[in-house]
């Protein structure tokens, strides 16, 4: 068979392959016309790629994954299936016009969980976890769509709608299906000497993105927890916000969109964790020598979780402990507290407790710290106690679907990282005295719901933290329905941009109410209820619209 070479082409004369491949016959039919602007290396290792081709067939090479665009080495753009053409609209279409689109698709029948599956992967194919604001609106998504169930129906689709507003506009400020970021990546064969997890984390810790991806990569579609677990082993090397968020908020949204979908979501950690290995920072040596000898001291790899109760005095001192500690004194405190046999969960609610003094007590923005959106005084977006409750709930919350060696690692850094951003991130927070302050509570006279729900709503529209927090207070020793104060503060975390935490951070409450103790819980309601006033005003681009839309 002879080739022809012409000024644009290659031309192979038409022909017929037949070749035998693990046993199954297969044929390959020509002509194939190859371009060939290309340089003298990329033309052979071309007719590289259509010999191999020819020696397995078309379909056996693309279920090889061997790519079989010859003008194009890059690697195979992801496709979601069913999902795809909505996925893709997601990403082609324009901010001005995604709402109206959106709206006309719920109205035909689309539910909310479709639409949050759609974004959330056109969201992972755009950005892989490298973009801050892209990276932000994916732990959104989950939080949005759980504040979406809690919500009345006619404004349902509002947490969500806000949320895809800003992922669309994300996209289309990054040049769109243009630069997609996530690939589809060929699995490697995992090392025989250790497991998959310690196997991402060697890559990570080479910076090496591709052997780390092809790694995680070869866990398959494995369960959620699987992926989850394999992940951990890279994100415990370091305590910083966005590396312990990413994964739990990816892991939790593969519950809300089908976790088919999950290592898809969780690439993106793997991803980011490569990313912020090429930032220096001590805290990130110290955890690498701290975690192996803190579970090696107190014999932690051989055991298994124990289940060891905690009474409310036990919960109370534990967490002011962990406060006040410097952050390798607080891992060793969880550690010790592990070891002796305490439930993981009554762990974890120490460590959110502290994480949540850090709200109380914040003097607020200072001057050099104003930004956009945060001005002096404000406590919402990525305030030192926002970002340590999210992360000391993600922490807890991934300790409890770890493996038992991650259940542990989960705790021992949840308490490093709740008393490194105490003493790392500013602020003189063991003086400075929590919210309700007593002043404040003596300003509080009313004693019926109706009365104090109102009033809590006018504070927080005259952004008035101190006040809205002793209303609440007031709500919780009045055994006012919790329910009844999260629905007016659902309202704020729908309606305002929040710095891109609203809708985590009314999550993150959200749970912590849940799975804290009586004595205890109000505590993430009246942090909430500051949050919220200290973000009120600020409307969030597109929720006007959405409003407009749904005729609300």
């Amino acid at each position: 068979m002879g080739v022809r070479v012409r000024p644009s082409l290659i031309f192979i004369p038409p022909g017929l392959i037949r070749m035998r491949a693990n046993g199954a016959r297969a044929e390959v039919r020509w002509p194939i016309a190859v371009s060939i602007h290309r340089t003298r290396r990329e033309f052979l290792a071309d007719v590289g790629r259509g010999a191999l081709i020819a020696s397995v067939g078309f379909g056996l090479a693309k279920e090889l994954r061997f790519g079989v665009a010859f003008a194009e080495a890059e690697p195979e753009a992801l496709s979601f299936g069913p999902l795809e053409p909505l996925v893709a609209l997601m990403q082609e279409t324009s901010a001005e016009r995604i709402l109206p689109v959106l709206v006309e698709r719920l109205k035909v029948g689309t539910d909310l969980r479709t639409l949050v599956a759609a974004a959330a992967l056109a969201n992972a194919r755009t950005f892989g976890g490298e973009d801050y604001v892209g990276f932000h609106t994916m732990m959104a998504l989950g939080p949005a769509f759980h504040m979406a169930e809690e919500s009345p129906e006619k404004r349902r689709a509002l947490p969500v709608l806000k949320v895809l507003y800003r992922n669309t506009s994300r996209i289309q400020e990054l040049g769109g299906r243009a630069n997609e970021v996530l690939r589809v990546v060929l699995p490697s064969k995992l090392p025989t000497d250790r497991n998959a997890g310690e196997a991402i984390r060697d890559a990570v810790r080479a910076k090496d993105a591709t052997t780390a991806e092809r790694a995680f990569a070869a866990l398959g579609q494995g369960s959620a927890d699987e992926s989850l677990n394999a992940v951990l082993y890279a994100v415990e090397d370091h305590a910083e916000v966005h590396r312990v968020n990413m994964p739990y908020r990816a892991w939790e949204l593969s519950s809300v969109i089908g976790t088919e979908h999950a290592h898809t979501l969780l690439r993106q950690a793997v991803r980011y964790c490569v990313k912020e290995e090429f930032r220096s920072g001590s805290a990130r040596g110290n955890v690498r020598a701290l975690l192996p000898r803190l579970l090696d001291d107190h014999r932690l790899l051989d055991r298994t979780p124990g289940a060891k109760p905690a009474d409310d005095a036990w919960i109370e001192a534990t967490s002011r402990a962990i406060f006040e500690a410097t952050p390798e004194g607080a891992a060793e405190i969880a550690a010790a507290a592990l070891s002796d046999g305490r439930a993981p969960d009554a762990v974890g609610e120490v460590i959110s407790l502290a994480a949540n003094q850090l709200v109380l007590r914040d003097a607020g923005r200072a001057k050099h710290d104003e930004r956009p959106g945060k001005p002096i005084g404000s406590v919402h977006g990525d305030s030192i106690g926002v970002h340590a409750s999210d992360s000391a709930s993600a922490w807890r919350r991934m300790a409890l679907v770890g493996t038992p060696r991650n259940a542990f690692a989960c705790l021992i850094l949840g308490a490093y990282q709740v008393a490194l951003d105490r003493v790392n991130r500013g602020g003189d927070f063991l003086a400075w005295k929590a919210q309700p302050l007593a002043e404040d509570l003596a300003n509080v006279t009313a004693t019926d719901a109706d009365t104090l729900l109102r009033e809590a709503d006018a504070a927080i529209r005259a952004k008035d933290q101190r006040r809205a927090c002793a209303i609440v207070d007031r709500c919780g020793r009045l055994d006012v329905p919790p329910r009844r104060v999260f629905d007016l503060l659902l309202g704020y975390a729908a309606s305002e941009d929040g710095a891109l935490h609203a809708e985590k951070y009314y999550r993150t409450v959200n749970e912590e109410f849940a799975t804290t103790r009586p004595a205890f819980r109000w505590r993430h309601l009246l942090a909430l209820a500051r949050v919220t006033a200290s973000e009120s005003g600020q409307r969030a681009a597109g929720f006007d619209e959405a409003c407009a839309l749904l005729g609300i």
